[in-house]
């Protein structure tokens, strides 16, 4: 049986949903606020932890907001439109901080201020949408069951329309990427401005490095290639071959970009080849310069680093890394593991998914 509890949220945890406590147990709530009391119903119970859903909120805190979509609530892809944008920025970077203390093991994370997305809607520069039975657009939260969209608030304008030529052709059953940008159809950050403030980051971070830098899960390039011309050599790796040659075809002398498993190449390059090759050329014109002092970025799935990739990283490590992660659990578990041979500089939250409850991060580590 379900019962219905009064509650006080106390926090709201990575992945959106808020957190109060029955009998010292967890119980987690959808679409509350840390410091609201509400009225919930358990839908499911474990032995260490709750789920219910929001009947009622008695108490609504300060930073409730009017979402500016009628389908919030009740489609899968926003879990936030409820809260203000300024506290959604103070939640994220919070989640961010506690992953890299509870999982990273970091007493003091050395945290700089999260990066808000200078558009808080209508920043997606792509959609996918489905069609069944003359029925278009997304998947209803926590149900298979597709619900008919006619806008996505968050998309951008070219998104949209793109989404209303295709209402209009009544489309077969099937999967539709709808993109703001023409080009090639690989794998590319969703939210333009705050990708380009990634990149900008990282240059500025890699400022004085002019080796070798590798970029693994490279894709068509968006990192090295706005990197190349501070490097004397750049090499990107990517299992994805249709985004290697995307990269291949506008690659400067010094772009070299290879398809394969990103471990497997990392490794052959890392440990044999290239970074040898370099090292001996810097030997001959009296560089100082040794092994470990080359530039790796990292930007997995969300999964992160395989733990095959982690032991690559630690047997021969660069001097400086950057880890662009998507997922901050993941993240802070591999930092956990990194830690035993870089130096954690920094870790900086990016708002790419503003109204959802993806975070994006950049760590910044350097070899001792």
């Amino acid at each position: 049986m379900t019962r219905t509890i009064e509650l006080k949220i106390e926090d709201v945890a990575f992945g959106g949903k808020g957190v109060a406590r029955d009998a010292g147990k967890a119980v987690f709530i959808p679409f509350t606020i840390d410091g609201e009391r509400v009225s919930a119903r358990i839908v499911r119970e474990k032995k260490q932890f709750a789920e219910a859903e929001l009947v009622e909120v008695f108490e609504p805190s300060p930073e409730r907001a009017r979402p500016e979509c009628p389908y919030f609530g009740r489609c899968g892809g926003c879990s936030y439109q409820h809260i203000s944008y300024s506290h959604q920025l103070e939640l994220k970077a919070r989640q961010v901080e506690q992953a890299m203390r509870r999982i990273a093991k970091m007493p003091e994370p050395p945290m700089r201020p999260i990066v808000p997305s200078p558009l808080p809607y209508g920043y997606r520069n792509r959609i996918t949408v489905h069609a069944q039975d003359d029925v278009v657009g997304f998947y209803r939260r926590d149900v298979h069951e597709l619900m008919d969209i006619a806008q996505c608030p968050i998309a951008m304008p070219e998104a949209n329309a793109a989404l209303a030529q295709l209402r209009a052709t009544r489309p077969r059953d099937g999967h539709y990427s709808l993109r703001a940008h023409s080009g090639p159809r690989v794998f590319a950050q969703t939210n333009d401005a705050i990708a380009d403030a990634i990149a900008d980051f990282i240059a500025t971070v890699l400022a004085g490095n002019n080796g070798l830098l590798i970029d693994a899960f490279c894709g068509a390039g968006f990192f090295s290639k706005r990197l190349a011309p501070q490097f004397e050599r750049v090499i990107g790796i990517d299992w994805d071959r249709f985004a290697i040659d995307a990269a291949r075809k506008d690659a400067r002398p010094n772009e070299t970009y290879i398809a394969g498993e990103v471990t497997v190449e990392l490794a052959k390059a890392s440990r044999s080849g290239d970074l040898q090759i370099a090292d001996q050329q810097n030997r001959r014109s009296g560089d100082r310069r040794s092994l470990d002092e080359w530039t790796l970025i990292v930007d997995p799935p969300a999964t992160g680093l395989s733990t095959e990739m982690r032991h690559a990283i630690l047997d021969s490590p660069p001097g400086n890394m950057i880890y662009v992660s998507c997922n901050p659990p993941t993240l802070a578990r591999d930092l956990a593991e990194l830690q035993a041979r870089f130096e954690i500089v920094s870790v900086t939250p990016f708002d790419m998914f503003p109204q959802t409850a993806e975070i994006e991060a950049v760590a910044h580590l350097k070899c001792f």
